[in-house]
């Protein structure tokens, strides 16, 4: 990993860190949308575990880990979101703009979008971290602690399933 310039036996520094959040905020943002479903308070995960990953900088052991590391902060961040949304009374979301200056590749993938939300959790975890996150099958299975075969099983039903409700559309 070409990122970390001054790299000491435990954790990284500070400008290594910055370096690779610049590079790897994007993939954060997708893997919490993934788990969220909602763009502000995937924001607010990305922002808090990013945070929280600078707060804690000393406590990496293997700088090489550090997209794990970070990743695991930002699942724990987004199960902590969606911890506190149950306690939330529900209120309908009044979207932000009107409807025509939505360009069309927002509204394209709001069908797969709907559909990654409509699975159970177990599957909507693997794909993802697998399609949002761009993990391997192995990174996947550490990130979530199951075998690789479970991970490939879970990945294979979901996007059947994901295949089946979107050509119901």
């Amino acid at each position: 990993m070409g990122i970390f310039n001054k790299v000491g036996k435990k954790g990284c520094d500070q400008n290594s860190y910055l370096a690779f959040i610049a590079e790897y905020k994007k993939s954060m943002y997708r893997i919490a949308y993934g788990y969220l479903g909602n763009p502000s308070k995937a924001l607010d995960a990305v922002d808090q575990a990013i945070y929280l990953g600078y707060l804690h900088l000393q406590d990496l052991r293997e700088p090489r880990y550090l997209k794990t590391w970070l990743t695991l902060i930002l699942i724990n961040e987004c199960y902590r979101i969606l911890k506190e949304t149950k306690r939330e009374i529900p209120m309908e979301e009044l979207p932000e703009g009107k409807i025509e200056n939505l360009d069309s590749s927002e509204y394209s993938s709001l069908p797969i979008k709907l559909a990654v939300q409509a699975l159970p959790e177990e599957l909507r975890k693997v794909i993802v971290l697998r399609y949002f996150g761009g993990y391997t099958i192995a990174e996947t299975a550490d990130l979530l602690d199951i075998p690789e075969g479970t991970v490939s099983t879970r990945s294979r039903k979901a996007l059947q399933l994901l295949r089946v409700e979107l050509e119901d559309d």
